[in-house]
């Protein structure tokens, strides 16, 4: 096997390992074309089949493995819709078992009777006899990287295998890791393992114990390309300039009196932190964090006045055409109660009425444009664009929020982040160390808490009568589910199922569907009509999370809740609760684990979205219960943001970063920390590179 030269690491494969030429085919349906591509993929688990029992003290429902003779095997023809089975009985000094392929012709031409094999799978009890189905299996005394061993599993798509992917992914590392060259100083690795074992472990553990130090090497160069990121961006703001948008106290306050509520401490106190920011030149980089309910529109509405007021132009983005006009339904009002037009701009309207509203805003007699990304569309020219309002930041590309930025004319516009999702405060100071944050946690007054209760699916029917009672009193429920269609690996609710159940079961009433694979302006459409009251149910996928606001929905059901995260779960009870009504939400779940348990009572028991957040932090541990997408945060291919080591390495990542960026803001010294930054760029929803 010939060994790399670096430069070759991002040669295609087939040029740089012709003897692989045969498997690139295989590769690439993974996306797999250069080496290095094949050192970062890397498996989602482990089967741990080091210990090798004997047959006679093998345990059911465990993967295990096993040293045996072949005492005998067979072929069993398939039939009608049974496929052709080939079993092999295996033998040693303390017992005996079987060992079960389904359709895999291959076996009986690998076997032979007497034959000294490793067997590695799991074992299920058929009777009195212990039985593997499908397992690996290799001749006694040749190095396998399927059997005996600690064994990757990696993620797949049609047509590949893990045995013949970890084959090749095994040749390529033999092949590439000598070649890897190490970005950090013994003094910045502090004690994790060098770049080049790391893989190695990774990919091919000798020990499980030597995982997480491998898995946390690679994770802390993936949180450090993000902090070398946001170190450069501090770095590059530093000379620049914003407009200084200075309005007196005695304006505020007049402001303020307008609004046609009294705003909360906590609300005040935002809209002093971000009065006192874009009084300034230097550009604000603030995140207005509160959960659902508490009341960022009208923190949002008084400096969007604030800007106006002082001559400048605001615009406000939302990632979808009905949360960004929600956003114009409630912001628009209260910014008329201060004096303040307000414009919604997406890209459906008729071209006459966009052609409008472009004019009206270069001319500077829309002084707040509330809309889609048309709002940075070529044909859109601010004059002086002042305060930049992004909600929901992390749906939108870099690339999109540059743009908006871009539309300045006095410099850098000031910006103001909204998020309803809570964010820990340890990950805050790791993930967005770039910017100040102001947090809500106090709702309005008058805000009743929803009622939050655990049922199993024995309860359904119960369930589905008083959603019936809550529609013919007038009201509205959401059932949401982890799936778009049915799934033959994972047991769990669909939404193309459960809306036909519906349908079946309460065939009286109004039921929809909405999931990501829908087309966007069929999903908008269907929302809207349930937001207007025309279907009683609406079945849905995590798609509602952000961007639909309906008082009149009084009970949400989630199906399945065990599988979503708790922030998630706290973010999806936020759809109801919105009205004058009382509100329910049930969390229905078979788990009889503890863990899930606790989870879903962490929830139940509390409708403080910090304190869940917080919760979700220190119950999570290494199952990804929750992902980055939904929380909030940039997306991450080995570093989980929820995983309390890993929120230390990002600390210390950003030590690093601030460290090297501080001396070198360009890394033209250096290189190979340049290219991990490129490797590791985030990559956003809409393939923007961070």
């Amino acid at each position: 096997m010939s060994v790399a030269a670096p430069d070759t690491l991002d040669q295609p494969i087939h040029s740089a390992m012709p003897e692989l030429a045969r498997g690139t085919a295989t590769l690439a349906r993974l996306g797999i074309t250069t080496a290095r591509e094949a050192l970062w993929y890397l498996p989602f688990r482990y089967d741990d089949f080091s210990e090798l029992r004997p047959l006679g003290e093998l345990v059911p429902d465990e993967k295990q493995s096993a040293r045996a003779t072949v005492a005998a095997i067979r072929v069993e023809p398939g039939f009608g819709r049974r496929p052709q089975r080939v079993i092999a009985q295996l033998t040693d000094d303390t017992g005996s078992a079987e060992a079960v392929w389904f359709g895999r012709r291959y076996v009986e031409r690998r076997l032979q009777q007497g034959d000294q094999v490793i067997v590695s799978g799991k074992v299920t009890q058929r009777g009195w006899r212990s039985q593997f189905t499908s397992p690996e299996f290799s001749p006694v005394g040749r190095e396998s990287v399927h059997t005996a061993r600690v064994v990757p599993v990696y993620p797949l798509t049609s047509g590949v295998t893990q045995k013949r992917l970890r084959e090749l992914l095994a040749r390529v590392l033999e092949h590439a890791l000598p070649a890897v060259d190490d970005p950090l100083t013994d003094e910045e690795r502090h004690g994790l393992p060098a770049l080049d074992e790391a893989l190695r472990t990774a990919h091919f553990p000798e020990d499980a114990a030597d995982v997480t130090d491998a898995l946390d090497r690679l994770a802390f160069d993936e949180l450090l390309a993000l902090q070398l990121t946001l170190a450069q961006a501090r770095e590059a703001r530093a000379g620049l300039k914003a407009p200084r948008i200075a309005v007196t106290e005695v304006d505020r306050a007049k402001i303020v009196a307008a609004l046609p509520f009294t705003l909360t401490d906590d609300q005040a106190t935002a809209v002093d932190e971000i009065g006192a920011d874009i009084a300034l030149e230097r550009p604000m980089r603030r995140l207005l964090q509160g959960d659902v309910g508490s009341g960022k529109t009208a923190v949002a509405a008084v400096a969007l006045a604030s800007a106006v007021r002082a001559g400048w132009q605001g615009a406000l983005m939302a990632p979808t055409e009905i949360l960004a006009r929600q956003h114009h339904g409630g912001l628009a009002p209260l910014l008329e109660e201060l004096g303040v037009r307000a414009e919604f701009l997406s890209g459906s309207l008729p071209a006459a009425h966009k052609r409008e509203i472009h004019d009206a805003i270069a001319a500077g007699a829309a002084e707040v444009v509330i809309g889609t990304h048309a709002v940075i569309s070529a044909a859109v020219e601010f004059p002086r664009l002042g305060l930049v309002i992004v909600d929901e930041q992390h749906r939108f590309g870099v690339g999109q929020r540059a743009a908006l930025q871009a539309k300045g004319s006095g410099g850098e516009p000031h910006v103001l982040a909204l998020t309803a999702t809570p964010i820990p405060r340890t990950l805050a100071l790791s993930v967005y160390g770039d910017l100040s944050i102001s947090t809500i946690r106090e709702l309005p007054p008058g805000r009743e808490p929803i009622r939050t209760e655990i049922r199993d699916r024995r309860a359904l029917p119960k369930i589905e009568a008083f959603l019936a009672s809550e529609a013919a009193a007038g009201r509205q429920a959401f059932v949401v589910v982890p799936l778009v269609a049915e799934s033959d690996a994972l047991q769990v609710a669909s939404a193309e199922a459960e809306v036909e159940r519906m349908r079946t079961a309460l065939p009286q009433l109004r039921v929809g569907i909405v999931h990501g694979q829908q087309k966007a302006d069929a999903r908008d459409a269907t929302m809207t009509s349930f937001a207007a009251g025309e279907l009683d149910v609406l079945v849905a996928t995590t798609v509602i999370e952000v961007g639909i606001d309906v008082p009149n929905a009084s009970v949400i059901l989630i199906e399945d809740a065990e599988r979503f995260g708790l922030a998630q779960l706290h973010q999806l009870r936020g759809r109801v609760g919105r009205g004058r009504h009382r509100s329910f939400c049930i969390l229905l779940s078979d788990a009889t684990d503890e863990l899930p348990l606790r989870r879903l009572e962490v929830v139940r028991g509390s409708n403080d979205g910090f304190a869940i957040a917080e919760a979700d932090l220190e119950l999570r541990g290494a199952g990804n219960l929750l992902g980055t997408r939904q929380a909030g945060l940039p997306p991450l291919r080995v570093a989980s943001l929820f995983e309390p080591r890993h929120v230390e390495l990002a600390q210390r990542a950003r030590s690093v970063a601030d460290r090297v960026v501080g001396t070198d803001p360009s890394l033209t010294n250096r290189p190979l920390l340049a290219r991990l930054q490129r490797d590791f760029a985030p990559i956003s929803e809409d393939g923007d590179a961070a």
